[in-house]
């Protein structure tokens, strides 16, 4: 039987999210971006947010109006900033906001090995930067690498295209980014979709993130 409930709206999908929570935000700039859940969780009131995404926000929606709303303490990201991320750095050069920069790989990386299990590894990338400042670095077969950790969610908020009643999900094109891995990685896992069908209706062939990854899915209509 399925753990996955099928949300009526989107308040219902991100209720409980705490304060102090670290909540996974997928997209790529606003491709794949939950627009709908992140403006639920400013509606839903959680505040003292750790988020982890690819960047800090674009112009005044999605994950920049959470910033604006004075949401969120710490931002982990590998672009923070870009020709329309003027909300996070205004509260960066405030002191408003702490910030978290991981190259892009690196994050990614660091949450596939939460999902899979891997308590930590060793990555080259960042090896003679400040990137590194702190970091156990280790030498292998004559190269250096630095280790890095897992980053764990306590909550998810993905986009895909299509959920199945089981969670199973399908994602279009590049609005997949980081969703597979946040998926896996987070304690709860909240998706909005442009459809939900019944289960067996998506060819398993297409399924990328398995249903016991997703444990909230809300349709909306954008």
């Amino acid at each position: 039987m399925s753990r996955t409930v099928i949300c009526a709206t989107a308040a219902e999908a991100v209720s409980g999210i705490p304060n102090g929570a670290t909540v996974l935000v997928g997209g790529f700039g606003m491709a794949g971006m939950p627009t709908t859940l992140i403006e639920a969780l400013i509606d839903q009131g959680a505040g003292d947010l750790t988020i982890v995404s690819n960047n800090a926000g674009n112009g005044d929606t999605g994950l920049a109006a959470l910033l604006a709303a004075g949401r969120v303490r710490k931002v982990i990201c590998s672009f923070p900033r870009q020709s329309d991320s003027y909300v996070f750095d205004d509260l960066y050069r405030s002191g408003k906001i702490a910030l978290e920069v991981v190259p892009q790989g690196n994050l990614a990386e660091r949450m596939r090995a939460a999902g899979a299990g891997i308590g930590a590894f060793y990555c080259p990338t960042g090896v003679g930067t400040l990137l590194a400042d702190g970091k156990e670095v280790r030498t292998i077969d004559g190269k250096d690498y630095i280790l890095e950790y897992p980053i764990r969610g306590d909550v998810a908020l993905i986009g895909a295209h299509i959920a199945d009643r089981a969670g199973n999900l399908v994602y279009r094109k590049t609005a997949r980014n980081f969703g597979p891995v946040m998926a896996a990685a987070a304690a709860l896992t909240i998706v909005q979709v442009s459809r939900v069908v019944d289960a067996g209706q998506i060819d398993p062939e297409t399924v990328v993130t398995p249903g016991i990854f997703v444990d909230r899915v809300v349709e909306v209509s954008r």
